[in-house]
């Protein structure tokens, strides 16, 4: 098997669609020998800002010569991104590998009565057998959908349970309400675990709280008010931040906007209750550089400039409202030039809401994913807060249109999925390399 063929392979079990439960990844990796069981694990879930903080904790750990797989999702330009160590993706040939020996893991699943594995299931088998290989000291591991029943949280004994913040997002699968998506994100506190938690809505927040007492945990709330911001700007933030006896004057980070600061706090919240707890050995300045270093590609980030091109993943209400705040408070500008495609199964119409209030010139465009919303009929939405738009399909064109529409005192954003800024990514930097 070569890398296209396992990506042929990965992709062609999208059929047997997302079916949340541990049965089939329990059994895959049972088969597997169950690489898991000797990895050190930093389990991160949430609704926004995992794969931010995500990255922070990889970051630290890097800085301090550990050896750290980081497992996200999804990828934005090269599906290797997935399935990293020290930022390095999985190669290529070592993919196929991995891949056709968890095929037929999986060809003796199907032989004994057991349901196809779906791709993340088969994704997750991947990572950790490569993790396992490749003698990892630690796995920051990315919760894929929810927590509780996703396949990630086949884990049993994680360092460290780490909770970004939780909003409405992914209603159809896990409930309707704040409470009920907690219920879910909260289902990877384990046993007499710890957990790190950003501050959550009182609705979430009583959720983790009492989730965790019945799971005899020790829940620590990311003290955000011991934070004193020095510096906010387009490039990044400076901070200051005590916890417990540790105090750090003028942290970096490059990341942009208040709530990548909230991110890398609840990293450090959660690297240094490890380092008092003797599970991570790391000096101040491994923190410092572990920060200042960090980069998380699609977020906030700035591609080009004159005019100023932005891209930032924002998908769902509290990441645009994020967006907004970031865009009205970092960024002078004369006009907004806005691009966006969103997917259907999103809260599309107060996305959009959202979104047409902030732009003077609207582009509007479609995903590279079946689960886009049409162009057409985000137009039709659109209409009803703001009349100056234009629809151009193929997301390379609403770039180019984008850039055409400009000066260069401007900004142009592209947001609303994470599908849609990959591709736009991918094609500002060819354009201006």
């Amino acid at each position: 098997m070569n890398y296209n063929q396992a990506l042929e392979y990965i992709h062609g079990t999208r059929k047997f669609g997302s079916k949340l439960g541990l049965d089939n990844i329990t059994e895959l990796l049972r088969l597997l020998n169950n690489p898991q069981k000797e990895l050190k694990i930093i389990h991160v879930a949430g609704t926004n800002g995992k794969g931010s903080t995500s990255s922070f904790l990889a970051g630290i750990l890097k800085e301090g010569n550990y050896k750290v797989g980081l497992f996200t999702s999804p990828y934005l330009e090269k599906f290797t991104e997935r399935i990293r160590i020290n930022f390095k993706n999985i190669p290529e040939n070592v993919l196929a590998q991995i891949t056709q020996k968890v095929k037929e893991k999986v060809d003796e699943m199907i032989k004994n009565g057991f349901n196809h594995p779906t791709e993340f299931e088969i994704v997750t088998a991947i990572a950790f057998e490569y993790y396992k290989q490749s003698q990892v000291d630690y796995v920051i591991l990315e919760v894929g959908l929810g927590g509780r029943y996703d396949s990630t949280n086949v884990i049993e004994n994680p360092l460290v349970s780490v909770i970004t913040p939780i909003s409405m997002d992914h209603m159809n699968i896990l409930g309707d309400t704040l409470g009920k998506i907690a219920w879910e994100k909260a289902g990877i506190i384990k046993n007499n675990s710890l957990v790190i938690s950003q501050v959550q809505q009182k609705e979430a927040q009583d959720v983790i709280e009492n989730v965790s007492n019945k799971m005899s945990s020790e829940l620590i709330l990311v003290p955000v008010n011991n934070s004193i911001f020095r510096k906010e700007n387009e490039y990044g933030s400076s901070f200051d931040f005590t916890f417990n006896k540790h105090y750090f004057n003028n942290l970096e980070i490059k990341l942009v906007g208040r709530h990548q600061v909230y991110n890398a706090l609840t990293a450090l919240t959660a690297i240094l209750t490890l380092r008092d707890k003797e599970l991570v050995n790391l000096t101040d300045e491994d923190i410092r550089k572990g920060l200042k270093n960090a980069v998380w590609p699609g977020r906030l980030e700035v591609l080009a400039r004159n005019p100023t091109f932005l891209i930032d993943g924002a998908h769902n209400i509290e990441g645009i409202k994020s967006l907004k705040r970031a865009i009205a408070e970092l960024f002078e500008f004369d006009r907004l030039i806005l691009g966006m495609g969103i997917l259907a199964d999103k809260e599309v119409d107060k996305m959009i809401r959202e979104l047409s209030s902030i732009g003077d010139v609207l582009i509007i465009t479609e995903p590279n994913i079946h689960r886009a919303m049409k162009p057409q009929e985000i137009a039709e939405k659109v209409s009803k807060y703001n009349k100056n738009f234009i629809v151009e399909e193929d997301i390379r064109n609403a770039v180019d249109k984008a850039l055409e529409v400009a000066d260069g005192k401007d900004l142009i954003v592209f947001a609303g999925s994470l599908y849609l800024i990959g591709d736009v990514r991918k094609y500002v930097i060819d354009k201006y390399s």
